[in-house]
C-alpha cells in the first residue's frame, strides 16, 4: 500500500514584502488537559515529522522590465536528507497589516477580498523552469524565469506573482492504514508531517518606475516581546507607523530609527526588506527599539530604497 500522511500541516511564509522568507512549522493542535476516566480510550499516539525544513533561496525577489526579460533564482538544500520541491507561481496579496496571503485564500475573507481583487497577476506572462526538483543534501538547483508574452492592453504599472518553492513529502513518510491501527485495542496511531516552503515576488514593470513614499501616524507603543525569539519577553518600546505608497509602483526598502540629529553609531531600531505592494496604499509597520526614548527625546525615522535606486532616501519624519 502506498504510504501517505493521515494529517498534513502546511506552513508557508512568503516574504514577500520582506527581503527574506522564513519557513516555520504550523503548530500541531494541543491536546486538551482534561481528566480522563479510567475506562476511556487512551489518547492516540502522535508522531511529528519535519519534511524539508532546510531550504535556502537567492535572490529574495526578482524584477523584470522592457530591457530585462529573464532572471535566475537559486535554491539550495541545506538539510541532511534528499528532498523534492514543487516550483510554482502563486498570486498573493499584501494586507494593510503587512500579511501576505494567497489570493485564493483572501477571496474567502470579506475584509481581504477587496484587496485581492486589485492584484495584477504576472502568472500568464512568465514561464518557469523546472517545475520540480529533487536535491541531495548540499545540492542546489537553478530556476529560470522569463517573460514569455505581454498581452495587449497590459497598462498597469506593474504585475506580480510569487515564485513559491514547497517541499513534497517522500512516499515513505506517514503511516499505512494497517500501521495506524496496529496498536493496542481502542488506540489509533497517526502522524503529522510539517511541510515547508519559501516564496519570493516576481515583478514585471511596464514603464519607468514611479516610487514615492511617506511616513505617517508615527507613535511609540509598549509590549512584552522577546527580541531574539529565545529570551523571555520583556517590556519593549516599539515605533509604530504607516508606510504610505504615493507612487504607482511598489515600495521596497529599509527602515532605520535614530536619535534626531545624530549620525553614526547603531540605530535604535532597524527593519530591512519592508515592502508595500500596489494593491494597498499603506501598511502598518512595527519596529522594536533597543531602548525607550528619554523624556523629550526626538527620534527620526527614515525609509531608504533598496530596489530601483538603492540607498535613495524616500521618506523621513521626526514625530
Amino acid at each position: 500500500m502506498t504510504r501517505a500522511p493521515l494529517a498534513l500541516a502546511l506552513a508557508l511564509t512568503a516574504a514577500l514584502g520582506a527581503a527574506s522568507a522564513y519557513a516555520q512549522p504550523a503548530p500541531a493542535p494541543a491536546a486538551p488537559a482534561a481528566a480522563t476516566p479510567a475506562s476511556a480510550a487512551p489518547a492516540a499516539p502522535v508522531t511529528v515529522t519535519t519534511v524539508g525544513a532546510n531550504l535556502n533561496i537567492s535572490p529574495k525577489r526578482v524584477t523584470f522590465d522592457r530591457s530585462r526579460r529573464s532572471a535566475t533564482v537559486y535554491i539550495y538544500n541545506q538539510g541532511t536528507a534528499p528532498a523534492t520541491f514543487d516550483i510554482a507561481l502563486i498570486d498573493r496579496a499584501m494586507l494593510p497589516d503587512g500579511q501576505i496571503i494567497a489570493v485564493s485564500e483572501a477571496a474567502t475573507k470579506p475584509n481581504a477580498k477587496a484587496v485581492a481583487d486589485k492584484v495584477q497577476s504576472a502568472k500568464a506572462m512568465l514561464q518557469v523552469s523546472p517545475r520540480r526538483a529533487t536535491l541531495a543534501p548540499g545540492q542546489g538547483q537553478t530556476i529560470r524565469l522569463r517573460i514569455a508574452s505581454v498581452p495587449e492592453g497590459a497598462t498597469a504599472a506593474e504585475y506580480r506573482s510569487h515564485l513559491t518553492i514547497t517541499t513534497i513529502p517522500p512516499a515513505d513518510v506517514g503511516l499505512t492504514a494497517e500501521q495506524a491501527a496496529s496498536n493496542a485495542p481502542n488506540e489509533l496511531r497517526f502522524q503529522i508531517s510539517s511541510v515547508f516552503g519559501l516564496s519570493i515576488p516576481a515583478i514585471i514593470r511596464m514603464g519607468e518606475p514611479d516610487v514615492r513614499a511617506a511616513i505617517e501616524n508615527a507613535h511609540i507603543e509598549y509590549a512584552d516581546i522577546s527580541l531574539d525569539g529565545k529570551s523571555p519577553p520583556k517590556r519593549t518600546a516599539i515605533m509604530s507607523f504607516d508606510l504610505v505608497r504615493q507612487g504607482a509602483n511598489s515600495l521596497f526598502g529599509n527602515i532605520e530609527i535614530r536619535q534626531a540629529g545624530k549620525r553614526g553609531g547603531d540605530p535604535l531600531g532597524i527593519a530591512r526588506g519592508v515592502g508595500v505592494y500596489p494593491e494597498i496604499d499603506r501598511r502598518v509597520v512595527h519596529v522594536p527599539l533597543s531602548g525607550a526614548p528619554a523624556a523629550g527625546e526626538k527620534l527620526e525615522i527614515t525609509f531608504t530604497d533598496d530596489d530601483t535606486s538603492p540607498g535613495k532616501l524616500l521618506a523621513k519624519t521626526v514625530p
